[in-house]
């Protein structure tokens, strides 16, 4: 189904990265959470490397905890706070894919609803005024929640850099690749990348 990778695990201490297509920071609660959602790793000795990589073209994908870490090291602008219920939410959640010109949504068609799950208590999407005006005007918006569960701001789920190559997503695409985990949405997803290399 897809060709091979040379996957590589990089420890946040490293301070550059191997030859590599694509770089993607994971979800799963970094330092704990503790200061604020991904801002201790933000300063992670690596992250000055991935980015070197965003600024030279490099693909990178933050989920959940990763667009948290995006957010704060300012590669993707905007911040991630406490749900508006301040509760944990954890359930498959309808999206609408808003920008389908991105290199991981070009699969999808434009207004498409998809499912794919979510697990977070800071995914409460928050920009000012300013932010939102340059987001849109350069389509930065990639996907939308149907039924907002968290509070974003414009509905927002994920969000993309100027050159559309790379992403910031509070649901879990790497949840939504097999049919018996209720959804192929986020296969589709990887899919878009792959051909787009």
């Amino acid at each position: 189904m897809f060709p091979e990778f040379n996957v590589k695990m990089i420890w946040h201490k490293e301070t550059t990265l191997p030859k590599i297509d694509l770089v993607v920071l994971p979800g799963g609660f970094s330092y704990g959470d503790y200061l604020r959602c991904g801002a201790i790793a933000a300063k992670s000795p690596i992250m000055k490397a991935v980015k070197n990589f965003y600024e030279i073209g490099g693909f990178v994908i933050g989920i959940c905890n990763g667009f948290q870490i995006l957010t704060e090291t300012k590669i993707l602008p905007g911040a991630l706070i406490p749900n508006t219920n301040q509760k944990f939410i954890c359930k498959d959640q309808d999206l609408v894919v808003e920008n389908n010109k991105t290199f991981f949504t070009s699969n999808f068609e434009h207004n498409r609803t998809i499912s794919i799950p979510i697990a977070h208590h800071d995914g409460q999407y928050f920009l000012n005024d300013p932010e939102i005006e340059e987001l849109e005007q350069n389509e930065g918006i990639v996907l939308k929640y149907r039924d907002n569960p968290n509070g974003s701001i414009r509905d927002i789920a994920g969000v993309c850099s100027k050159n559309k190559r790379v992403i910031g997503m509070m649901p879990h695409p790497e949840r939504a690749v097999d049919k018996d985990l209720g959804s192929v949405s986020g296969l589709r997803m990887f899919e878009s990348l792959i051909s787009n290399f």
